[in-house]
């Protein structure tokens, strides 16, 4: 196996397929810099040679994928819900956030949206709620 910046590579899988690997990547990624490295559609990692991946290495190492990706991911909805816009607001309540349909299937969203942020009992769904008027009843009831 080939390991490249923390990724392991399988050896019999085509460079193209292997690429999508990492994540960030997807397949006409890999096709577009399979073309940029002039390597053959034909080729598996096992036949790569030094040279090639070195070129590959240093490709990769210029481009934002696996963790650099995931933080900027998670530091935009962490923007998005500290500057309370309605996108903030239904990634805070692991709802859809595209305009999709809540009435039958949210499942989903429900699971991705609450994956990048840590939900610790915090909503802000609950503070916009809690007014003055029910504040006050929560007082006397």
């Amino acid at each position: 196996m080939l390991h490249l910046l923390g990724v392991n590579l399988p050896d019999r899988k085509l460079v193209s397929t292997a690429l999508q690997y990492f994540y960030g990547i997807g397949e006409p990624t890999a096709v577009k810099l399979c073309e940029k490295l002039a390597l053959p559609k034909h080729l598996k990692v096992q036949e790569l040679s030094e040279l090639q991946v070195n070129e590959l290495t240093n490709t990769l190492a210029n481009m934002t994928i696996e963790t650099d990706l995931k933080r900027q991911v998670r530091e935009q909805v962490m923007h998005h819900r500290n500057i309370g816009n309605y996108i903030g607001k239904r990634h805070a309540m692991s709802l859809p956030v595209r305009g999709q349909r809540t009435r039958n299937n949210a499942k989903n969203a429900k699971k991705l949206n609450g994956r990048w942020v840590q939900r610790r009992g915090y909503s802000m769904w609950t503070q916009l709620q809690q007014g003055p008027l029910n504040n006050f009843l929560e007082r006397f009831m």
